[in-house]
């Protein structure tokens, strides 16, 4: 890949809401949001991501996430980190896969998130 000292534009992150398609900033300061550089894996960088991005309402829930070959393409990354990242969001109850349908943000937290919340 061929580096140059001009700044490199990221593409916008893309949510498939429920019938309407959204196209969001990946990251509003121009930042990548993943550096294979940085101490932290990469699969990580992108579910913390998306993390934020559903705290921050920017993912609202029912909200669908674009493909895993889109994700992938989206952050510059293999689609089994992208694969990994869903699932690790899956493990904090940030997203629900329905199988043959998508990955969304659900309508509710889980009860775990909820805990969280009232403390």
């Amino acid at each position: 890949m061929e580096q140059s000292g001009a700044a490199q534009s990221y593409p916008p992150l893309r949510v498939v809401g429920c019938r309407a398609k959204l196209t969001l900033m990946a990251e509003e300061k121009g930042a990548p949001p993943v550096d294979p550089t940085r101490v932290a894996y990469v699969y990580m960088q992108v579910a913390d991501h998306v993390a934020a991005q559903i705290e921050a309402g920017t993912l609202r829930p029912g909200a669908r996430l674009a493909g895993e070959r889109d994700l992938a393409e989206q952050y510059g990354v293999a689609i089994g980190t992208v694969r990994r990242a869903i699932q690790e969001l899956r493990d904090r109850g940030l997203l629900v896969t329905l199988p043959a349908k998508g990955t969304f943000v659900p309508e509710q937290l889980s009860a775990d998130d909820a805990e969280l919340d009232d403390t």
